[in-house]
């Protein structure tokens, strides 16, 4: 049986010619301009000429955005929707069965449709690039929320003439070739559609460039910074220099580069949507104004864009072949994301290290976070496998609360897990003769022909194993894809000389910003600095005494709550003079006590070595030369 991409492509093709359109027969672009003027006001405008033929006309608003893994094209953001022909304008209707899908009949004689409609900036609520976009000082384009393709033709098919309006005064950042720049007006060279997805555009009124490239290095790189006010883009030395050398590490370790050159787009606004989305020559990264002003700001920086930079490698370059549609209508099938995510997770925590960006200690903190975030405080390993958490991503995103039960993405953290004992098993089994860096050049090597897609399968990532060392890797895979173990895959960080223990300094890096509290380890609880309990682990303490996700704490023994009181009530429940934790908790418009049966005071993950192992870990974590 055909796999539903080459149904898709089949069926593509069939389109290609009933629907006569001339785009399919010409190499005119179309012609698309995207008004940003008035993007402070939260408003862009798209005015598109197309090249078509007389006859029914099917238009697409693209569906599934290549990186964010899901149909979650803001669709209902446009607004305005108007098609015109031969002066006049014309009806059209959207599809019953695909939101995302609009008819209309081109009359006789037309030979350009002319297309225009606003799209609406989010202030909150959506997620990834649908999420907040612009401010009254910058903007963050993606194309794919700009435009309409026609139904017929694969997207590298489609060549678009892409101009935009930008406030007066704003300088810009992007991948995208230039044509021409003046004024305010930019009108970039034509690049087929899926060149033109895969290059966002961020532009602001404060600006800054900041140049990466390693001395010696051909190929340019630099970041494109554009902030809410001038004083963010500072940029520090140590931070700028770990970039330096992450683009050189990167090199030393996956053997070729394969785009023309490569833009860090970074974002930095407290009123934007905060994630990392890969792109083949840049990313979009996007974090709060002040990140580069902060002494964290190497790590903050660097665990961020050392994993949007992988995806070029991993991800772009070599893809799930069912994450690579060949338009964005087609569904995307998720089960390899613990290789496009998780080993991408992987070696960008790795190459955060090597480049100085993580210190040793970071690694370990952040590593012993996993292995106990997937141990005590993952329950829901015992009914949901690795494997579900990839292949339920379409229908299940975005998560929120009861994580710990439910789980989430998963494939990130335990991809770093199934990843390093990928890694450690390459060493012993090869008695140090080869390295997972022998597998990364292999697989994401090769010539660079600029950016472009070799797709793979399963049994090729299985093969290309096979060619660094033999071994049952399809089996070790399944085995750890498929299981509902409680205790996560451990045999890496055990092969590499270290072992997780807990103790009562949090030394690990806290995941939230803004001084929440990390009691998954004691009493069971995630909480924000208002006392909003965001996870309570299945079975814990706080759990069997009816705290649950979506409760507030309003008090801890007797006192009103603050993160202080709350840690200072957990520290007296050890000791020889234990002193239990009661709660008050606030449920909807109800108030309830909750008394918590612990005597094990504040509990934080921590690595420590094997006596008497080798330590392959730290040695594998240092720079290559």
């Amino acid at each position: 049986m055909q796999t539903p991409r080459f149904r898709l492509a089949f069926l593509a093709w069939g389109l290609f010619f009933s629907l006569g359109l001339a785009a399919a027969q010409s190499p005119a672009a179309i012609q698309l301009t995207v008004d940003a003027t008035r993007s402070p006001r939260m408003i862009l405008h798209t005015h598109m000429v197309l090249p078509v033929q007389p006859g029914p006309l099917t238009l697409y608003y693209p569906k599934w955005i290549p990186g964010e893994h899901q149909p979650d094209g803001p669709i209902a953001n446009l607004t305005g929707l108007e098609f015109h022909a031969n002066g006049r304008r014309l009806n059209w209707r959207r599809d019953l069965l695909d939101v995302f899908t609009f008819h209309l009949r081109v009359p006789a004689g037309a030979r350009r449709l002319s297309v225009d409609f606003d799209y609406i900036e989010p202030s909150a609520g959506n997620h990834y690039s649908a999420g907040a976009s612009a401010t009254a000082k910058l903007l963050d384009l993606s194309w794919n929320q700009n435009l309409l393709y026609p139904a017929g033709a694969l997207a590298q098919q489609l060549s678009y003439q892409a101009t935009l309006l930008l406030p007066r005064g704003w300088k810009f950042g992007t991948a995208l070739p230039v044509a021409s720049h003046g004024g305010n007006r930019v009108v970039f060279r034509p690049a087929a559609l899926n060149r033109l997805v895969d290059s966002p555009v961020i532009a602001g009124q404060y600006y800054r460039a900041i140049n990466l490239t390693p001395p010696g290095e051909l190929i340019h790189h630099e970041i494109d910074i554009v902030a809410d006010s001038r004083a963010a883009l500072a940029m520090n030395d140590k931070t700028r220099q770990g970039l330096i050398q992450l683009v050189r590490q990167t090199g030393l370790l996956f053997g070729a580069r394969h785009y023309r050159d490569y833009h860090f787009l970074f974002t930095l606004s407290n009123h934007v949507a905060h994630f990392g989305l890969e792109h083949h020559e840049c990313d979009d990264s996007r974090l709060s104004e002040d990140v580069l002003l902060s002494p964290a700001a190497p790590r903050l920086v660097g665990s961020l864009l050392a994993h949007e930079f992988v995806h070029s490698w991993n991800g772009k370059f070599r893809r799930p072949k069912d994450l690579s549609p060949p338009y964005y209508e087609a569904p995307q099938k998720t089960d390899l994301l613990w290789v496009y995510e998780g080993l991408t997770d992987y070696l960008g925590n790795i190459l955060a290290t090597r480049s100085g960006l993580f210190s040793l200690q970071d690694y370990h903190r952040y590593l012993a976070g996993v292995i106990a975030s997937l141990g005590p405080g993952r329950p829901g390993r015992t009914w949901r496998p690795l494997l579900d958490t990839a292949a339920a991503v379409p229908g299940m995103f975005p998560y929120a609360g009861w994580m710990n039960w439910k789980r989430g993405t998963d494939y990130y953290q335990e991809g770093d897990l199934v990843w390093l004992q990928v890694t450690d098993l390459i060493h012993r089994l090869s008695q140090g003769r080869k390295s997972f860096d022998d597998f990364c050049r292999l697989f994401y090597g090769g010539p660079n022909r600029g950016p472009q897609l070799q797709p793979y399968t399963f049994q090729q990532l299985v093969a290309a194993l096979n060619q660094i060392v033999p071994y049952d890797w399809a089996g070790f895979f399944h085995r750890r894809l498929m299981s509902v173990s409680p205790v996560p895959p451990l045999g890496g960080v055990q092969g590499s000389g270290w072992r997780l223990a807990f103790n009562a300094h949090p030394t690990a890096p806290s995941r939230f910003f803004g001084g929440g509290i990390n009691a998954e380890y004691s009493v069971g609880l995630m909480l924000a600095p208002n006392g909003d309990v965001l996870d309570s682990v299945w079975n814990a303490p706080a759990f069997q005494a009816g705290v649950t996700s979506g409760m507030r704490i309003a008090g801890v023994n007797g006192r009103v709550f603050s993160p202080a009181v709350f840690n200072q009530a957990l520290a007296a429940t050890a000791g020889p003079h234990p002193v239990p934790m009661r709660l008050l908790v606030v449920n909807d418009d109800y108030f309830k006590t909750a008394a918590l049966d612990y005597r094990g005071g504040p509990r934080y993950p921590h690595l420590e070595r094997i006596p008497g192992a080798p330590d392959y870990l730290d040695q594998f974590l240092a720079p290559l030369q």
